[in-house]
């Protein structure tokens, strides 16, 4: 059985209002039997439809509905039906406010999935104050860790991955110098930061430090102070919407050495542009690739039948269609033990499960300090192509 998705481009072609003040919503057009007396399990999905991160965060809602679909095809949640309401953030921090109000005061969604990090930096109070768990998946501020009761990373913050690329660039590719490019944001300035003050403390000396602004779409001023400091290894630190653009520039003004990223710079539709030119790309990862695991080996393949191509981001489209899976569990948990899927409950309710096996990243735990450790896969691009470099665990 599949659920009939009332996707942003359907709305559009049909004339529908689909924005801040519109949800869209999945609903079946058939199903199977639920539990009798069961409610649907309503909850929110804050991600950005529309705007520059509008490619990224489209894919993150296609994965989730996949799963969730997935899931209502055989019961749902103990024979609960998940339903998610998903409205469009422009992965705007302002625009994120209003939805996230309208999904706790409107909607009355006890439970929040959302990204970007300045996003999340928005709306933690919101989440805080009206006691919603929200799962944040995909972001990686570590500062995120510090937001609130209420807010929970299932995503590796930058203090994992940016601090193995350190690291790596240090230690591997014996780099005694670097320059950071970051993106003047939450996620930019801090994970920025987390590069800077790890490669210093191996010894590496950072000759350049420069930002762009994230409205910005010529970073030529900032390389070029790059370019005159003239360092022996890149590290930039943009969002997904912005980085393809970044890297790109980075080569076509002259600069050749290796540039390391998270996974926000894991786009194959980057490399289709500018070919070789991202060769010495290199990113980390943080879920298994097709080579990894057959069930993302099929993951992927249904991509490349239903939609001609691979997702934007995979490992992020991996974590958010996981993202399902934990709200299953979470609501499983509480409905046998009969008590009400409020957003108390539900914090208290991953906390008692803390460990979730999901289909597509594998094993996760919740620690304590709001975070989570996961294996980083490094990738580099060679001949054009994301190729496998090293796991560490």
């Amino acid at each position: 059985m599949r659920e009939h998705v009332i996707t942003r481009r359907r709305a559009l072609k049909a004339g529908l209002a689909v924005g801040l003040g519109a949800a869209v919503l999945l609903g079946p057009s058939a199903g199977p039997a639920f539990a009798q007396g069961k409610e649907p399990f309503r909850f929110g999905v804050a991600l950005p439809l529309t705007g520059s991160a509008a490619p990224f965060g489209q894919d993150q809602v296609q994965g989730l509905e996949w799963a969730v679909a997935d899931i209502n095809a055989k019961g749902g949640a103990g024979g609960r039906k998940l339903q998610p309401v998903i409205i469009d953030t422009q992965a705007n921090p302002q625009v994120a406010v209003n939805v996230v109000t309208r999904l706790l005061s409107v909607e009355r969604t006890e439970l929040l999935i959302t990204a970007w990090s300045a996003v999340t930096a928005a709306v933690s109070p919101i989440v805080n104050r009206n006691e919603v768990l929200a799962l944040i998946i995909g972001a990686n501020s570590p500062r995120i860790a510090n937001m609130g009761d209420y807010v929970y990373t299932t995503y590796p913050l930058a203090d994992v991955d940016v601090t193995l690329l350190a690291k790596f660039a240090h230690d591997e590719l014996k780099k005694k110098n670097a320059a950071v490019l970051h993106l003047n944001d939450e996620s930019g300035v801090y994970g920025a930061r987390v590069f800077r003050d790890n490669f210093e403390k191996l010894g590496g000396k950072i000759v350049a430090y420069e930002s762009y602004e994230p409205n910005a779409t010529d970073y030529t001023g900032a390389i070029l102070k790059l370019r005159a400091a003239n360092p022996e290894v890149v590290h930039l630190q943009g969002n997904a919407g912005d980085s393809p653009q970044a890297v790109a520039q980075l080569r076509q003004l002259g600069i050749k050495v290796p540039i390391t990223s998270y996974t926000a710079a894991y786009n194959p539709q980057l490399v289709a542009k500018i070919g070789t030119q991202a060769d010495g790309l290199i990113v980390a990862s943080l879920a298994p690739g097709k080579g990894d695991s057959s069930a993302v080996a099929k993951y992927v393949e249904r991509w490349v039948k239903e939609k001609g191509r691979e997702p934007n981001n995979i490992p992020v489209t991996q974590y958010v269609h996981d993202g399902a899976y934990i709200v299953k569990a979470l609501v499983e948990h509480l409905d046998k033990q009969g008590k009400p899927l409020t957003g108390k409950n539900l914090r208290a309710a991953m906390l008692e499960v803390r460990t979730f096996d999901l289909p597509l990243t594998g094993k996760v735990t919740i620690n304590d300090n709001h975070t989570v450790v996961k294996p980083v896969y490094l990738l580099e691009v060679k001949g054009g192509n994301f190729t496998p470099l090293r796991l560490y665990q």
